[in-house]
């Protein structure tokens, strides 16, 4: 007989590729409702809030500084989301949240006030983090979930060498420059490569991709399932746990 731990793993994968199945079946439809491009990398004229956000990044960077001087207190992004096991090893890549598809991770946020500040002004924003990639890490090819979203990048530590450091959307491929933003669409197939010495950091963002009607209620409905499956429930959970912990031993010193 299976455990009720094999059980609950099967049902989360049935659940998984269903899921990413019928993503993929109504991703035309999406694009077909899109009002913005749907491109494998968009135009920063594309949000208004682009230019904004670029115009604080030396308060966001100051932040991701200070955040930075103990890498050990960030986890690694399989840590708080075990659905990118394939993708984050050990701890290469790691993650510091603080949006999770709407939700805020207070702590975080209490930490980077001016961050949060900033994010709290990004219209239907969903998810935010410091993404930090170790040197010599390379994220493999993989896509997103759904077109419902549409990821921004901004620069905050890009390693000097900068043709070593770069983002494979589709076919196309491009760098990071501080204190700049790259817009692009994770569902085609992109990859990550940090070739150099350096540790390369950006503050990821996703936000909702603006629709027609009928494309901003496949948006909500898209939405609403994902918020409701262990994909999103368990990175919430564990960025508690994660935090709780440091608190913790924080208190025992």
């Amino acid at each position: 007989m299976k455990t009720s731990q094999a059980v609950s793993a099967t049902k989360r994968k049935l659940i998984h590729i269903i899921g990413k199945r019928f993503l993929r079946l109504i991703a035309n439809v999406q694009n077909q409702c899109s009002i913005v491009p749907t491109s494998p990398f968009l135009p920063n004229e594309t949000f208004s809030w682009i230019s904004v956000l670029e115009d604080q990044f030396p308060k966001i960077q100051k932040e991701f500084d200070e955040v930075w001087k103990d890498p050990s207190k960030i986890p690694a992004f399989h840590q708080m989301s075990p659905d990118q096991a394939r993708i984050s090893k050990e701890d290469y890549w790691k993650t510091y949240a603080f949006f999770i598809f709407g939700n805020a991770v207070i702590e975080n946020c209490s930490k980077c006030i001016q961050t949060a500040e900033v994010l709290n002004k990004i219209p239907n924003l969903q998810n935010a983090w410091f993404s930090i990639l170790a040197p010599k890490y390379h994220i493999p090819p993989h896509r997103g979930p759904t077109k419902a979203l549409i990821r921004c990048h901004l620069g905050l530590k890009v390693p000097g060498d900068v043709n070593s450091c770069w983002i494979r959307v589709d076919n196309e491929v491009r760098g990071w420059s501080e204190g700049q933003c790259i817009l692009f669409d994770d569902t085609f197939e992109h990859e990550v490569q940090n070739d150099t010495s350096e540790y390369r950091a950006v503050l990821f963002i996703d936000v909702e991709r603006p629709m027609n009607r009928i494309g901003q209620l496949i948006n909500t409905l898209v939405l609403n399932m994902m918020k409701a499956t262990r994909y999103v429930k368990d990175p919430l959970s564990n960025i508690k746990k994660w935090n709780k912990n440091l608190s913790q031993k924080h208190k025992g010193l």
